[in-house]
């Protein structure tokens, strides 16, 4: 999921800052530029280090600028399907709860948190299970799968990544560890319905990216 990978590319050096030490210039704008962009080949750019220019500048008829080549390590972060994250509920919705976990949230849709039918409690934000009493809460560290994995370069509104707790080890944290020890106290029941939920969208990176979920 992390991993560090050495990049090559092209900075933008505007007029107004030739005159200025340009390791300074190229270094601020290398993380201005790179660090949080989205990529598919790598993911996420983290972090820049161990910025260098290559070579001179390119000056563009026209312009006035100058385009620096530029290598840099750049710490990344690509979610893979199949992989098991640890994260934290951050929103609870009609049709499931979004998991952040490191600098993206992705969608636990209603059919893929427990084999139980479930509550939808807008009011305290959770998810109540019918029969087993258990809750799913903002603020609740769980662990899960990653099922769906579709990161949009250009739209990263549009990137789509799914979580499953429906398999052995997976869940909220607490859930594994009642599950571990027989003797622990067992949740409440609750009355009502359950709510399967229509599907719902899935969530890309923290802010504007937003998609649709998993199976």
């Amino acid at each position: 999921m992390y991993q560090m990978v050495q990049m090559e590319d092209t900075v933008r050096i505007p007029p107004s800052e030739l005159g200025e030490d340009q390791d300074a210039v190229v270094k601020t704008l290398v993380h201005r530029e790179f660090e949080g962009r989205l990529n598919k080949k790598h993911g996420f750019t983290v972090l820049a280090a161990d910025i260098e220019r290559l070579g001179e500048g390119r000056l563009v008829h026209g312009d006035g600028a100058v385009y620096q080549r530029v290598r840099f390590n750049a710490l990344t972060f690509k979610p893979e399907v199949g992989e098991i994250v640890e994260g934290t509920i951050c929103e609870v919705v009609e049709f499931g709860a979004f998991v952040r976990f490191g600098p993206l949230d992705g969608l636990l849709h209603m059919s893929q948190i427990m084999n139980d039918y479930l509550n939808v409690d807008l009011g305290q934000e959770r998810l109540v299970g019918k029969e087993t009493g258990r809750t799913l809460a903002i603020g609740d560290r769980v662990r899960a799968r990653l099922v769906t994995v579709s990161l949009n370069e250009l739209s990263p509104r549009e990137s789509k990544i799914g979580l499953t707790m429906r398999q052995p080890g997976l869940g909220k944290i607490e859930w594994l560890e009642e599950d571990r020890d027989p003797n622990a106290p067992k949740p409440v029941r609750q009355g009502g319905g359950g709510r399967g939920g229509p599907r719902g969208g899935g969530r890309g990176p923290r802010g504007p990216p937003r998609g649709d979920g998993g199976n």
